[in-house]
């Protein structure tokens, strides 16, 4: 679409579980539950569709039927912007799914990522394009993240130039980095599984991950040379892009800070 990327939305279910968010909220899937008054995903459609910088958009689901009905989504479809493709057993494979025939470069974020902006996804592409990634993945600074909320994330990636939080935001600059993929396989939870790390980037650098050693820089260099090209961190300027809706903690988070948006625009 006149040369703008294509992005892929992950609204898909956890294979054979109801999310506990969802069943509280009495919806067949988590990317439905109101946050904010609204549908997560409809916070996440709303943001990628005013980005400039975004054409086509794929939504990868299990159950498309009930985001349809939302209005901004059917809206999208009707005009041809927004196609949705059916979700795999896993995130890997729904992305390969999702990415099938799509034009390149493709952004990946997710539904639950309700706190990212037209403007944050902006700077992401951005970014990626000005160091010319082949795959590139939305980070936010440890002192950030704190400073939107010091609830908003529990966990970090710990480098010698600073703590890092993953913003769950993607990029895939050709067919041949698709394989960067494997990085999300299980959720993308590399703190809490670290063989899920060592699997994706090698033992090696798994050791370098938990000891700190070097930059962040570094050590993407690294798993770039495993995996053959150019995956790149891109540091975002709000650490609210680091806070998914994924418990009941970042749930109360996100509503917190969208309600401070609203007033704040109010």
């Amino acid at each position: 679409m006149d040369g703008k990327i294509t992005a892929l939305i992950m609204a898909g279910k956890r294979s054979g579980v109801l999310d506990p968010l969802a069943e509280r909220a009495k919806v067949n899937q988590k990317c439905v539950v109101p946050v904010g008054g609204r549908p997560m995903i409809e916070h996440v459609v709303e943001a990628v569709s005013a980005c400039d910088r975004i054409g086509e958009i794929r939504v990868v689901a299990h159950e498309p039927d009930e985001i349809r009905a939302l209005p901004i989504v059917g809206a999208l479809e009707a005009e041809g912007r927004l196609t949705f493709k059916e979700g795999a057993f896993n995130i890997v494979d729904s992305v390969f799914a999702g990415c099938e025939g799509a034009a390149y470069p493709v952004m990946i974020t997710t539904a639950d990522n309700c706190l990212v902006t037209p403007e944050g996804y902006a700077e992401f592409i951005d970014g990626a394009l000005a160091v010319e990634a082949d795959a590139a993945a939305a980070l936010a600074r440890k002192q950030d993240v704190i400073a939107a909320d010091p609830q908003g994330q529990s966990k970090f990636y710990q480098f010698t130039d600073g703590g890092y939080s993953n913003c769950n935001t993607y990029w895939i600059g050709n067919a041949n980095a698709l394989s960067a993929a494997e990085i999300m396989r299980g959720g993308g939870q590399f703190v809490k599984f670290p063989s899920r790390i060592a699997k994706a980037f090698g033992v090696i650098n798994l050791i370098r991950f938990y000891l700190g050693w070097g930059t962040k820089e570094k050590l993407f260099a690294q798993v770039s040379k495993r995996f053959g090209f150019k995956l790149t961190p891109v540091v975002m300027s709000s650490g609210e892009f680091a806070v998914d809706v994924d418990n009941e903690r970042t749930f109360e988070v996100t509503e917190r800070l969208l309600a401070k948006r609203a007033a704040k625009a109010g």
